[in-house]
């Protein structure tokens, strides 16, 4: 199991934002993209935030009792503190970590800080699924 690395199953082509698009306009391409969420780089690729669907709903809550305030841009809403993986790290200790209460959605980024892709708790419990298939077909029963 440890030989299962995130680049195998990450997301290469991530959605991503620059901050300063507008909420709405974050929005729309989350909900184009089937998304619940996206990175926020910065010129050279690196990873300033991430805005979520919550951060979004938030914010236009927000807009709806003040007026006004739909004009927020991503940089505003997004969370700031972002975690993030290698692609070389563990799919299971990664599973262990989302099995807690950490985020949905982490950034991977290469070794100069540069975002390649992302991973979500879908995409790892599709390797987790793949990874027990394959022991179950080569004899190995659970009990």
């Amino acid at each position: 199991m440890e030989s299962l690395k995130i680049e195998d199953y990450m997301d290469h082509r991530a959605i991503f934002f620059n901050g300063s698009e507008s909420v709405v306009e974050a929005v729309e391409r989350l909900l184009e993209s089937n998304t619940t969420g996206a990175v926020v780089i910065n010129n050279d690729k690196k990873v300033i935030g991430f805005l979520s669907e919550q951060d979004c709903i938030k914010s236009m809550l927000s807009s709806s009792y003040h007026s006004g305030e739909l004009s927020k841009n991503v940089s505003d809403v997004m969370k700031k503190d972002v975690l993030t993986k290698k692609p070389y790290e563990s799919i299971l200790e990664l599973a262990v970590e989302m099995s807690g209460t950490k985020p949905k959605n982490y950034p991977v980024v290469d070794d100069n800080e540069q975002l390649v892709g992302t991973i979500n708790r879908t995409k790892v419990l599709k390797a987790l699924d793949m990874h027990f298939h394959s022991i179950y077909e080569h004899g190995h029963h659970f009990i």
